[in-house]
């Protein structure tokens, strides 16, 4: 998918956390091979082409595309999976690609599972006794700075998405427009039970705008939010501090 994962799992039996992990990241591979927009090969190019139906395709296809659907009813259409007529489910694949992932080693057995698909967290389970996981936000103004650290303490799972120009610089499309988000963000960080929903709020939120978006993510159940505009302004969501630490 162009980035790199790496898995952080703890406990479990070690045969079974092994087996898990090849499966998981075989699992990773066979999605970037069904899903990819840059192979002419793959079922969601040929789909887009026309070549197949959904019903042609791998299962999976079908659930991510509704999972899509749902992701651009319940952001009035500031997530999408289409641009200028064009199939593109990147938006959404990533962070289901990690959660499924994620959960496939905490069925192993293990106890603690922190999955990171290029900077998109889930997190399940504890990594210790009396010990949350930890996430740090990366400070988009100030490179090799935290924003913010966000504490899993009292839930089992959670995830952490981000989506800015720090990293792939102005890379997140307008719906509307079809063309580049043009706002006075610069990195909406999303804090949420499942990085599926957490990487699609960020990015809709993010082409929304800071006012917008941070109405629209106060909106939304078990979710909190970290807005910074290109000016050096931090805005929140009323929770999010109960999430720090």
């Amino acid at each position: 998918m162009g980035t790199v994962f790496s898995f952080d799992v703890r406990g479990g039996d070690p045969e079974a956390v092994q087996t898990a992990l090849r499966e998981a990241v075989a699992g990773l591979h066979r999605v970037d091979e069904v899903f990819s927009t840059y192979r002419d090969a793959s079922q969601i190019s040929r789909l887009a082409r026309g070549e197949l139906t959904v019903d042609e395709c791998d299962p999976e296809v079908a659930e991510v595309l509704e999972l899509g659907a749902e992701a651009e009813r319940l952001s009035d259409g500031w997530f999408s999976m289409r641009y200028e007529g064009s199939l593109d489910p990147t938006g959404i694949v990533k962070g289901w690609a990690v959660e499924r992932a994620a959960r496939r080693m905490a069925e192993s057995g293990a106890t603690g599972v922190s999955l990171n698909g290029g900077g998109d967290v889930q997190l399940l389970g504890v990594p210790g006794p009396d010990r949350p996981w930890r996430v740090g936000v990366a400070d988009p103004l100030r490179p090799g700075g935290l924003a913010a650290v966000v504490s899993a303490a009292g839930t089992a799972e959670l995830a952490v998405a981000t989506s800015g120009t720090a990293e792939r610089g102005a890379h997140i499309v307008d719906p509307r427009t079809g063309r580049s988000a043009v706002t006075d963000l610069v990195a909406v960080t999303v804090v949420a039970p499942r990085i599926t929903w957490a990487d699609c709020w960020a990015t809709a939120a993010f082409a929304m705008g800071s006012r917008e978006g941070l109405s629209w993510l106060e909106s939304l159940p078990d979710v909190e939010a970290l807005l910074i505009t290109a000016g050096d302004e931090v805005r929140c969501t009323g929770g999010l501090a109960s999430r720090l630490g």
